[in-house]
Order: structure tokens, then C-alpha cells, then sequence
């Protein structure tokens, strides 16, 4: 996995050379708040990061304190998610905890498996990789789990989604929600047991995992299909709670309604 890919499909949405687009959510918000043309139509992916150590000190985020850990998502997601469970916890980011971000995954999985890292925040299926590559690194915190406990469970860990550019959505209504019916068939056949071995072999297939890495990651990457009411309501808490922490996460302000693909 390269760069941040939302950093090469944004445009592309904005000039029409793509219709529909799967994002980081805080990204989607960014860009409807820039241009106004894209909505959400699902969510599929909630919580994906964990805090891995290469060692046995780290056992709640106050053991955090005065470690470096090693992150990529920087102005995104994973960072904003990171800085509000770190301060939620008493740690202040840049002073009691040291982050350097890195420019993808790939880079910080090799550094955690040799001991070069001792810490790192890592999405799926980054971590199921990691964990076979050196016995000696270990899970050490869920960020879902901190998320919730951090926001005392009024929003949960929204890390994916897949929007539409408007116009697009105002003319293929049909094809659209037809779309809609078959991703959420999908989701549900990957995330089922009799689904899983035929998900991994594509995953390797298509160069994205190896197929045993991925029959162990999939159960954990929180694949969702989520849409209409039950979206806006998730969606809309997440995006809150990084709009009370950085309007700027968020694009400025909080989307309006018509932000939200309802059929």
C-alpha cells in the first residue's frame, strides 16, 4: 500500500474522471464541505487500528507516556483518532507522547518486526502481517475499544466509506441503488464464514495480501455495509467528534443533510 490513494482520487472525483470513489469519512466530509458535489452512500469500514508493541510495557494508553510511536495518516483519520484518545487520556501529543509518521504501512511493519520501532499504530491487515513476522510483537491496544471509552459510546470509529458525485446520483438512481444491493451482498459474503477462503484467494489474486494473511485479517478489518438513517447517525457522530477536536478535520464545519445518500 503506497501514499494516502485519496490524495490521487480527489481530483479525479472533482473533474468527473471518476463517479464514485471509497474514502477515508473524514476525507468525504472534506471534500463535500470543498465542493458540495459527492454524498455518501455506505459505510465499510469501522475500526481497523491497533497499537502494537514489540515488547510487554504498553497495557493502557497511560503507559504511553513518554514513548514514540510510529503512525502513518497523517491530516487524516488515524491521526485525528490517535490525538483524541491520547488527550482524552491526559497525554498531549508532540510533548508527552513523541509521533513520527511515516509516508505508508509497508514502511513501519518491517521497523516494528525487527525491534527497530518498539510502538506503532497499524490499520488491518498490517497487523495480522506484523504478528507473523516476529513473535515477540504483540497487540497492545484496540484504538475502537479507546474510542469508545473516550467518547463514551456515542460515535464509533468510522474509518471508511464510498461516496458518489451528485450529479452522477441524480442521473443513475436506478443503477445506483442496484450498486448498493450488490456491495451490501458482497460485505455479507466476505464477512461470512463459507465466504472467507474465497475473499482471501482474491485478495491474493489481485496483489492486495497473500491468501493466509488475509483469511486471519479479514475477520478483524470491521467490514460493514451501512446505509440511509443508521449512516447518518454513525457517521454523523464520528464526524462531531473530530469537529468538536479540529474543525479542520472535518473541512470546516459539519455536513448538511443532503451529505447523506438516502434511496
Amino acid at each position: 500500500m503506497g501514499s494516502d490513494p485519496s490524495t490521487d482520487i480527489v481530483p479525479k472525483l472533482n473533474s468527473g474522471e471518476l463517479d464514485m470513489a471509497a474514502l477515508p469519512t473524514n476525507v468525504a466530509a472534506n471534500l463535500y464541505n470543498k465542493t458540495g458535489n459527492v454524498q455518501l452512500l455506505a459505510l465499510n469500514t469501522l475500526g481497523v487500528l491497533h497499537i502494537l508493541e514489540n515488547g510487554n510495557t504498553v497495557n493502557s494508553l497511560a503507559d504511553l507516556s513518554g514513548k514514540t510511536i510510529y503512525a502513518t495518516g497523517q491530516g487524516s483519520t488515524p491521526e485525528y483518532a490517535l490525538n483524541l484518545v491520547l488527550e482524552k487520556n491526559g497525554l498531549t501529543p508532540g510533548e508527552d507522547v513523541e509521533i513520527v509518521f511515516a509516508a505508508d504501512n509497508a514502511e513501519i511493519a518491517p521497523l516494528l518486526a525487527s525491534g527497530e520501532a518498539q510502538v506503532a499504530l497499524l490499520p488491518q491487515p498490517f497487523v495480522t502481517s506484523v504478528l507473523t513476522q516476529n513473535e515477540n510483537v504483540r497487540v497492545a491496544l484496540d484504538l475502537t475499544e479507546e474510542w469508545d471509552k473516550a467518547v463514551n459510546g456515542e460515535s464509533g470509529l468510522t474509518m471508511g466509506c464510498v461516496v458518489v458525485r451528485k450529479e452522477f446520483a441524480e442521473q443513475n438512481k436506478e443503477a445506483l441503488d442496484r450498486f448498493l444491493d450488490e456491495y451490501k451482498q458482497s460485505v455479507e459474503t466476505v464477512t461470512s464464514e463459507e465466504g472467507l477462503a474465497h475473499a482471501a484467494e482474491l485478495a491474493e489474486h489481485y496483489n492486495i495480501i497473500k491468501a493466509a494473511v488475509a483469511e486471519k485479517a479479514i475477520p478483524e478489518c470491521n467490514i460493514v455495509f451501512v446505509e440511509g438513517d443508521e449512516m447518518q447517525q454513525i457517521a454523523g457522530g464520528f464526524l462531531q467528534v473530530l469537529y468538536d477536536a479540529n474543525p479542520q478535520a472535518v473541512g470546516g464545519q459539519l455536513p448538511n443533510d443532503d451529505f447523506y445518500y438516502k434511496r
